[in-house]
């Protein structure tokens, strides 16, 4: 086999990577909660360098997948909001992970 056809068929191992989480923004947020059993949202925007906004609109998306879980609570009378993956969102990283992993390791030096 070539090694065009042989890159030609982990290319087509792309289409199974989730866009939800290939996003840059969406990829560095779901990385810094599989590390983690929750983190605070003010914690993971300070980490993440994202503006409230900017880190609010990608954890809706992944909340509307169904891959993080967010619950407000408080903490000494101030409102706090805890974030963590869900089983779906764990096991979607995960497959993510593999799948690019299975791409560059199919890939020809």
């Amino acid at each position: 086999m070539t090694k065009d056809l042989a890159g030609q068929r982990e290319l087509e191992k792309l289409e199974e990577i989730d866009p939800v989480i290939h996003s840059p923004t969406r990829l560095k947020v779901m990385t810094y909660l599989y590390l983690v059993e929750n983190i605070d949202f003010v914690y993971l925007k300070r980490v993440t360098d994202l503006s409230w906004g900017n880190l609010s609109k990608h954890l809706t998306k992944l909340e509307e997948a169904g891959y993080v879980v967010m619950e407000k609570t408080f903490e000494n009378k101030k409102p706090k909001t805890l974030i963590w993956l869900s089983d779906q969102g764990r096991q979607a990283f995960q497959q993510y992970k593999d799948n690019l992993q299975q791409i560059f390791e199919g890939l020809p030096d």
